[in-house]
C-alpha cells in the first residue's frame, strides 16, 4: 500500500503515514500468529508491555492469542526509568507503575514495545525483567523497526521494518492513550 504524505502546520516538516488502523490491527493479528507458532506452551507465555505504548499493544496481542488459541495470557507492564543508561540524555520523567504480579521464572516471555531504534530501552527492559524472576526464555515484539542501533539486540517479531535516517521521528498513537491508532514518519521536508 502506498504511504500517504501529509504536510503539518510547520512547512518543513513533513509526515507520512505508514501504517492506517486497518494496517495496525492486521500487524496485531500477524503478530499474534507468530507468538503462537513460537510458543510450545501457551500456558506459560508472559507478554510484558513497556510503558508507554507497549502495555496497550500487550494487551492487544493477548486478546488475539485468545480469540485464535482460547487461551488467556497473563499481561504486564514494565516501567524502566530507573534502569536506562541515558537518563542524561533524555531528561527527568515521571516512573510510570510496573504491574508484573506474578513470577516469571520458567515462563516464555515476550516483551512488547511500540518502536525499536538504538536498543537502549530493550537493553533496559532486559534488566529490570530479572527483579521479576529467571524466564525459560526472553522474546522481544515491536510494532516498528527502525534500525539504528547501538547494542546488539534484535527483535523476533516485527510488525514494519522501517528504514529511517536518523533525524527522523517514528511517532505510534494508540486508541487507548492517544484517541487514535496510526503510525507515522516525522521527518524534515527537504
Amino acid at each position: 500500500m502506498p504511504s500517504r504524505t501529509h504536510e503539518s502546520m510547520n512547512a518543513s516538516t513533513k509526515v507520512v503515514d505508514i501504517l492506517s488502523p486497518q494496517e495496525i490491527r492486521r500487524t496485531i493479528t500477524r503478530l499474534s500468529s507468530q507468538i503462537i507458532e513460537r510458543t510450545r506452551d501457551l500456558s506459560r507465555l508472559v507478554l510484558i508491555g513497556i510503558h508507554t505504548r507497549g502495555v496497550p499493544l500487550a494487551e492487544l496481542l493477548a486478546k488475539q492469542i485468545e480469540t485464535l488459541e482460547g487461551v488467556s495470557v497473563l499481561v504486564g507492564a514494565l516501567d524502566i526509568t530507573f534502569y536506562r543508561d541515558d537518563l542524561d540524555q533524555i531528561g527527568l520523567r515521571t516512573p510510570a507503575k510496573t504491574d508484573i504480579p506474578f513470577d516469571l521464572t520458567d515462563k516464555t516471555v515476550v516483551l512488547i514495545d511500540d518502536v525499536i531504534f538504538k536498543g537502549r530501552t530493550i537493553r533496559a527492559a532486559l534488566n529490570a525483567v530479572t527483579e521479576y524472576g529467571r524466564p525459560e526464555v526472553t522474546r522481544l515484539a515491536v510494532l516498528v523497526d527502525r534500525g539504528h542501533r547501538e547494542v546488539p539486540i534484535h527483535p523476533d517479531f516485527i510488525g514494519k521494518k522501517l528504514p529511517t535516517a536518523k533525524e527522523e521521528i517514528v511517532k505510534v498513537y494508540l486508541q487507548d492513550i492517544d484517541g487514535k491508532d496510526r503510525v507515522e514518519l516525522i521527518g524534515t521536508g527537504n
